[in-house]
């Protein structure tokens, strides 16, 4: 019995979507996902994948369809039919990319916005304000690069990064941390305690916000199992903000090429409970105050650079070769 065309190409395309549905969401090629943000860039991947899964079966699957039912036959001499063009094909094969892309972008820019991405409107209206501004002033401040101004949060300017999402908006975080990066370590401050690690202890279920910068060169920070990165940047702060959900430790990279060592720049992220965290933080209390009574007795003004740093070093995850590169770069203890 034959089968009419259009059974069967109705029976391959619920095929093809079936499978490319199934894939899209059991893929498996992401690691675990430990943050509320993490959901919404995994549903992003997801539908790309499944629209490249549902086209790579399409395309592949007419090539080897083609293959074999227009091979060339035995002792057949003859050249195929001379075509040359087809409008509507070609207009189809160009409609549908060019819809595809654009639907992508609108749901990425979505994404973006809910994770508190940059509002391109907010960001025109600052550099506006800054060029009123630059054109104000006077003598000498005239020359000023607009470009150069630094963000004010204070005055209600965009920062980059990630910042509180649209549900979030003018509330402050649970938890804040400035992150300076430098060759080859992140070193961590926690302002309520002025406690200062390499390792970034977070309670789960809070929100987070690191406040990121740089001291020499360009950084970037980086948590894939948070599906979050932003530049550290030498003179300018960035942002962060996400909600651990998942506890655990996660490893933290840098993804910008920073120098030598580069590969060995990588610490961890600890998400605790409230009672692992408040542990924590007391033992670091503790671990302060008698190292700041073991360099008061040692006399710090006699010490080298490398005796006063290394108590410090293993903690904040420094290892010796960057230890020298901070003693040759001259960054000297007070």
């Amino acid at each position: 019995m034959n089968i009419p065309s259009q059974i069967t190409t109705l029976i391959i395309g619920i095929a093809v979507t079936l499978i490319s549905l199934w894939y899209g969401q059991n893929h498996g090629l992401m690691p675990v996902a430990a943050s509320e943000e993490a959901g919404q860039v995994d549903g992003l991947f997801n539908t790309m994948m499944t629209i490249a899964t549902g086209l790579f079966i399409l395309i592949q699957g007419a090539l080897i369809y083609s293959l074999i039912k227009f091979r060339r036959r035995k002792n057949d001499k003859m050249d195929g039919p001379s075509i040359h063009g087809n409008i509507p094909l070609e207009i189809v094969w160009t409609a549908i990319p060019a819809v595809i892309v654009l639907i992508l972008s609108l749901y990425s820019f979505e994404v973006y916005n809910i994770m508190g991405g940059l509002d391109p409107m907010a960001s025109h209206d600052h550099h506006g304000s800054q060029l009123a501004h630059n054109h104000n002033m006077s003598g000498d401040e005239q020359d000023v690069d607009p470009s150069l101004i630094a963000f004010d949060p204070s005055q209600g300017q965009v920062a980059l990064g990630l910042g509180a999402s649209p549900e979030t908006a003018g509330q402050e975080a649970q938890q804040t941390v400035d992150v300076m990066g430098l060759q080859y370590a992140w070193l961590f401050t926690y302002p309520e305690t002025d406690i200062v690690s390499g390792e970034l202890h977070v309670r789960v279920d809070e929100e987070v916000q690191l406040n990121l910068t740089a001291m020499d060169v360009l950084h970037a920070f980086w948590l894939p199992q948070f599906r979050i990165k932003q530049d550290a940047i030498p003179g300018r702060e960035a942002q962060l903000r996400f909600k651990p959900t998942k506890l655990g430790d996660y490893p933290i990279i840098c993804a910008e090429l920073c120098g030598s060592y580069h590969g060995s720049m990588v610490t961890r992220l600890y998400v605790e409970t409230p009672e692992e965290y408040e542990a924590w933080m007391q033992e670091e209390l503790l671990a302060s105050a008698d190292k700041l009574e073991e360099t008061v007795a040692l006399n710090p003004a006699q010490m080298s650079d490398s005796e006063f740093l290394a108590p410090y070093a293993q903690e904040m995850g420094i290892d010796s070769q960057s230890l020298k590169h901070l003693e040759h770069e001259g960054i000297t203890h007070p």
